[in-house]
Formats: structure tokens, C-alpha cells, sequence
């Protein structure tokens, strides 16, 4: 750990500058381990640990950041010294007296992933990846990738406060390539989380690689999908990319802020069905999205965004709070100390409703149920979106009836929140490193089964 001594040091000279309104230092340790495997052979195995820290001063709504990767006492002051230079020099001074908050939420990890073999880890990937291959004639290409990251934080501010967590990412990732012909598909499947290596007891490995080939193998014989306006079922096993991207974005501050949201100034308005409850939560053990303190020291917290269809909060960092005259909401999240905090989402899901999910599809004769999303892209001013399915299939009488490739759905983010009409039982996450201002942070989303009734899919005509 940076000695406490040196942080409040750097922040007291850093303090001298004049109108100076917040400052704070994140120093960060980390270390990682990824390996890649690929037709058989490790294509890649890197290890690294990097280690620095970040100075900001807020002033007058704007910020200036300085970062170095030297934890000295010279590198400190030297970043202290700078950005004073910058905002001038002031005449009062600050003595101030760390005090070490105590987190408002706690996980546990039970295996430390530095703690497992090198060998073990590449052991593993390798029977993954020969279970998808083997799973099919038709399977072409597997890639599996192991990643484990474990980063300590130390967050220091003005306000008086000295926050510290520690952070351990474990995920892995497998995509087949299957070939009928001219026919090519793909099948993806990713695990996990805040974990150690115990994710892979809930998870293992083996299995997440024969989900992605059954996928892949399917979707060679699944027909084009039809395009055209029809009610549209997602499943809780799609995860919360729509929740995420279609609505999670404008309710950040700092887009809300600059009139790039469509929920700019809807705050207390309906914006959504009354079954409708939107949260980002960052204090769900395990999850992706998930800490003790953000990058900012706030603690981690549960932020009600939308309840009974009405607009009842955004997320914040600490600069946008000072700007709307609020209270940062746990949302000041950063890729690592070379970058400056920003508004980002955590764990942001569709709250679970009362309608068993099954009872969701009996009710749909026809239509489009999607078991697994893709990619997509959202106009956060508008709200208008475009996403790939990834495994959909048509509905029948009000069941899951022959699968179905190529299909697209395309609407309006608050349109749809509006137009849901049924609202499932139960909840699945997704997970993934969401980028914004060229900065990545690991993301869970989720939701419910849900049911669109009208729907644009874009397919065979």
C-alpha cells in the first residue's frame, strides 16, 4: 500500500492552489494473467503487473488530471505541482486528517486465482477447447481466453476520507466457428464475474465450451428469420444488452448533462410501463459489475433509476453531482489511473416482475423469442437501436418453434420501455466490458423475460 503520509501530502500541496473546489489521488496496483488457445496451440500467455497513480483537481466545474506510474514522493509532488501551476496559486492552505471509510457492502473470494497453477489454467482451456472442437464434423475454429485481474485501490480527497478495496476479476471466454458449405456460424459464450477461481465450480469450463458449439452447430440449419412488425419475447437468458445500451447510457449524468440523452429533462416524468423498475447495483456479490468503493471512494450502492415507469434518479460521479447539486451515486468509475473518473454503469438490470416466465410464451402464439443478443448500436439522443440476435427462434402456438438466423430487432429505447406488456418471474445477467471516452470497465446487465408486443425484426422479407 502508498503510505497514507504521502497521499495526504501531495493532496495538502496540491490544496494551495487557488478556487480550488474538490481534489482527490487514486493510486492503483494491478496484476493480470491472460491466456489465449487456438486450434489447439496457446497463442497467447502474458502476465503483468502495473502499478500508479492519478491527481485531479476540480475547479470551477472543470477538471485538470495528472497521472505518473512512479508511486515517489517526488513524482507525487511534482503532479501536485503542476496542476497548481495550471489553476494558480491560492493563499489558504488545508491541514487534512484521512479517515478510512468502511465499506457499505462486502464479498468474499474464496480462491485466488494466483494461488492455481499456470499449468492447471492452460490444463483447463485445453480440454475446453477439445470439447467444442469435438462436439461436431462442422466445428472449423475454437478460441477459448482465460483473464484474471486483481487490483488494489487507495483513494484519498479532500473531503477527508481514505478509501481502499480490493478488486479480483475472473472471466473466460470461448467463440466457435462452424461451416456447412457457405454457411457459416458462430457461437459465443462468456462466465464471469467479481470471483476467483471458484467461478468454475458454478461455471466449469467444459460445459460453457459445449454451449457455444451447440449454438454455432444449430444455427447452420436454422432459417433465415422473417422481417417485419411482431411481437417479441426476450428471454432472461439474453441478459440486459438492451437495458444496458438502449436506456442504461442516457441515464448516465454526464450525457444527461450535455443534452445527449433523451432523458435530459424527464426526471419525475413517466418514461416507461408501470411494470417497469430500473436499477443499477453495484453491491450484488460476485457480479461483473461489482465493488466495495467506486474510483472515486464512494461507496457501492443500490441507485433506484426508474420506479413504476417514473424517472427517479441518474448516475453520477462526483463532477456531476457538483453540477446537478447532488450526491454522487457510486457511479464514478474510471479503465484504470491514467484515465480521470467518469458516470458508468455497474450492475444494471430490469427488475424482476411477478408472471412466471413460461407464462410469457403460452400467452404469445406468434412472434420472436430470443434466447441470446448480440451487438448493437443506440443513438443515445434519440434512443433509436439496432441489435443482433444471436440465437432466436420462432414462436408457435406459444412455444419456442424452429430457430432462426440473421435476425436484427430494431425500435426506440423509451418506445419499448413504454410498449412492455409483461414482465417475468425471474432475472439473467450478461456480462462485459463496457466502453465509453475510450475508457473500458467490467459491466453485468439483466433482466427479466420480457414481451414487446410490436417490434420492428429486420430479415428475409
Amino acid at each position: 500500500m502508498t503510505d497514507t503520509g504521502l497521499m495526504k501530502e501531495t493532496l495538502e500541496a496540491l490544496l494551495t492552489a487557488r478556487g480550488i473546489d474538490y481534489a482527490d489521488i487514486y493510486v492503483e496496483t494491478s496484476r493480470s494473467t491472460s491466456i489465449q488457445i487456438e486450434d489447439s496451440k496457446v497463442e497467447k500467455l502474458l502476465e503483468g503487473t502495473d502499478s500508479g497513480a492519478g491527481l485531479r483537481l476540480i475547479r470551477e466545474g472543470k477538471t485538470s488530471y495528472a497521472y505518473t506510474n512512479e508511486l515517489t514522493k517526488k513524482a507525487f509532488l511534482q503532479m501536485a505541482s503542476g496542476l497548481k501551476a495550471a489553476a494558480g496559486e491560492g493563499n489558504s492552505s488545508k491541514d487534512l486528517d484521512l479517515t478510512r471509510r468502511a465499506p457499505t457492502s462486502e464479498y468474499t473470494i474464496k480462491t485466488d486465482p494466483v494461488l492455481i497453477p499456470l499449468g492447471k489454467k492452460v490444463s483447463m482451456l485445453k480440454e475446453a477447447e477439445r470439447a467444442a472442437r469435438g462436439y461436431h464434423s462442422s466445428i472449423k475454429q475454437v478460441s477459448v481466453t482465460y483473464r484474471e485481474t486483481a487490483q488494489r485501490v487507495q483513494i484519498a480527497s479532500s473531503e477527508g476520507f481514505l478509501a481502499v478495496d480490493d478488486r479480483i476479476q475472473t472471466i473466460f471466454l470461448v467463440n466457435v466457428i462452424a461451416r456447412d458449405g457457405e454457411v457459416v456460424q458462430t457461437g459465443y459464450e462468456p462466465i464471469g464475474g467479481a470471483m476467483g477461481f471458484e467461478i468454475f465450480d458454478e461455471a466449469p469450463a467444459v460445459e460453457a465450451a459445449l454451449k457455444a458449439a451447440k449454438k454455432a452447430v444449430m444455427m447452420l440449419k436454422a432459417r433465415r428469420a422473417p422481417g417485419g412488425r411482431m411481437p417479441v419475447v426476450i428471454s432472461s437468458q439474453a441478459g440486459g444488452t438492451m437495458i444496458h445500451e438502449a436506456v442504461g447510457h442516457g441515464l448516465e449524468a454526464d450525457l444527461s448533462q450535455q443534452g445527449l440523452s433523451i432523458y435530459s429533462d424527464k426526471l419525475g416524468q413517466k418514461i416507461a410501463a408501470d411494470i417497469i423498475c430500473v436499477v443499477d447495483d453495484a453491491t450484488i456479490p460476485g457480479k461483473r459489475g461489482s465493488f466495495r468503493f467506486d474510483d472515486e471512494g464512494t461507496p457501492a450502492r443500490r441507485n433506484v433509476l426508474v420506479k413504476d415507469g417514473v424517472l427517479t434518479g441518474f448516475m453520477y460521479d462526483r463532477l456531476s453531482a457538483m453540477k446537478a447539486g447532488a450526491s454522487p451515486t457510486g457511479n464514478g468509475r474510471r479503465q484504470s489511473y491514467r484515465y480521470r473518473p467518469i458516470p458508468r454503469m455497474t450492475n444494471t438490470m430490469i427488475s424482476p416482475g411477478n408472471t412466471p416466465a413460461d407464462e410469457i410464451l403460452k400467452n404469445t402464439p406468434k412472434g420472436l423469442f430470443v434466447k441470446k443478443m448480440g451487438g448493437g448500436q443506440v443513438n443515445t439522443l434519440t434512443g433509436d437501436f439496432v441489435f443482433d440476435v444471436q440465437e432466436g427462434y420462432l414462436i408457435e402456438n406459444g412455444q419456442a418453434g424452429p430457430p432462426v438466423r440473421g435476425a436484427t430487432l430494431a425500435g426506440n429505447g423509451p418506445r419499448v420501455l413504454m410498449d412492455i406488456d409483461m414482465v417475468g418471474a425471474d432475472l439473467g445477467f450478461s456480462i462485459g466490458t463496457c466502453g465509453k471516452d475510450s475508457q473500458g470497465v467490467p459491466v453485468s446487465d439483466a433482466q427479466p423475460t420480457i414481451r414487446v408486443p410490436e417490434l420492428v425484426v429486420g430479415g428475409e422479407s
